[in-house]
């Protein structure tokens, strides 16, 4: 984004060093191989809440370059996003193939040259401020006035970023699952509820979301199971990713609504068995079954005949059952860490490090990170634009705005 956008006002020369035989690869995995490009948040303000880790510093940059921005953009390089009832925004042509072909083209069109196999390894400033750039795949060093670092989460990226004379805050894994000691729950593997309240403590630090959950083999994913781990990723990590997280799978009723429908139950249903009717619609059996064993009760028990020590517990389930976290889950070739260049030793407006004139810094090499949904890759296309402008109105003069 930060090439084409500077090639497009005027800047020449412009060149792209990417280590790996093919470029945009985070791209071609991304939602699964459709790639999650952006997300219907049109509200900067609203924008930034998705973000754990930068939220406040990034007003500033949402304000010139925001979703609708990144969605113009790419309409007008001839690539249609399409908004699915949950707000992600995925190519029409629904892979992400399309997604890197835009791209490719809009470089080559406004003259980027692209230059695969080419690991930068070293940089270096000159006493003039001309960067020297070194590595393999490299047959000579390269020499340049402006230089940009976006090497994602690779750690040579934070390396030299350090050497540049930047401060890196340590990074720590986001967006994960969550490992737990409970197989009667983890056996109902493959189930995915609206609606679940997680309420996760540790120490002196609180933090809640609720939204769908789908649990696995290992225990808890889904979209707000990964929330969760986002904000409380440096939590979670000083904890070695121990704690105990309640979980409300009561889908709003809260206890009272519960013990409500639980009584109303006994008496309406009364010559039904528990397992054969059951008071939460939006429970699917197998889950509301495990919940059953979990009380200890004979799922082909009457409702007129369950004891009230097991209702007690059911409730308890529902409302705020309690477990034990072991671990984090394993990472996915998408994850996200939290961590990197911190945002204070950068000029948001226009990506420029405080610490090394000329030297440009966007996408996961910095301190920010969003949750799932298309928000990580918003925050590089944001940065990347602001970075390309700022290039471009040093060079050329011709910066312009949206």
């Amino acid at each position: 984004m930060a090439a084409i956008t500077a090639a497009e006002q005027g800047v020449t020369g412009v060149l792209v060093l990417e280590g790996t035989p093919e470029p945009l690869q985070k791209v071609r995995i991304s939602g699964g191989g459709r790639c999650n490009v952006t997300h219907a948040c049109w509200d900067p303000l609203e924008l930034v809440s998705h973000y754990p880790r930068g939220s406040r510093p990034l007003r500033g940059p949402f304000s010139r370059f925001a979703c609708g921005d990144a969605v113009a953009w790419f309409d007008e390089h001839g690539l249609t996003l399409v908004e699915e009832p949950d707000g992600r925004m995925f190519p029409r042509e629904n892979r992400s193939e399309a997604v890197i072909q835009c791209l490719r083209l809009a470089a080559a069109k406004a003259g980027v040259q692209l230059r695969t196999r080419a690991m930068v390894q070293r940089v270096t400033v000159e006493a003039d401020g001309v960067f020297v750039v070194e590595g393999r795949g490299l047959e000579a060093p390269l020499r340049a006035r402006r230089l940009m670092l976006a090497t994602g989460g690779h750690p040579s990226g934070r390396t030299m970023a350090e050497e540049l004379g930047h401060q890196v805050v340590p990074p720590v894994p986001s967006l994960f699952s969550l490992s737990l000691q409970d197989k009667a729950l983890t056996a109902c593997s493959g189930i995915a509820i609206d609606d679940v309240g997680l309420d996760l403590r540790l120490g002196d630090q609180r933090f809640r979301q609720i939204g769908r959950v789908l649990i696995t083999h290992r225990g808890l994913s889904g979209p707000a199971t990964l929330r969760l781990s986002a904000f409380a990723a440096r939590a979670l990590h000083q904890t070695h990713y121990k704690g105990v997280l309640k979980v409300d799978w009561s889908a709003g009723l809260g206890r009272l609504g519960v013990e409500q429908r639980l009584q109303r139950w006994r008496q309406d249903q009364a010559s039904r068995t528990l397992s054969a009717s059951r008071p939460f619609d939006h429970l699917p059996r197998r889950l509301w079954q495990a919940f059953l064993a979990m009380t200890g009760s004979d799922p082909e028990r009457r409702w007129a005949e369950l004891p009230l020590k097991a209702e007690r517990r059911l409730v308890d389930i529902l409302c705020a059952q309690r477990l034990e976290i072991k671990g984090r889950g394993p990472f996915g070739e998408e994850f996200v860490i939290a961590g990197g260049v911190a945002l204070g030793e950068v000029n948001l407006a226009s990506m420029e490090s405080r610490c090394c004139p000329g030297l440009y810094l966007a996408g996961e090499l910095l301190d920010v990170d969003g949750v799932t949904g298309g928000f990580n890759f918003q925050a590089c296309w944001s940065g990347g634009w602001l970075a390309g402008q700022a290039v471009a109105e040093a060079v050329t003069g011709s910066g312009r705005t949206r």
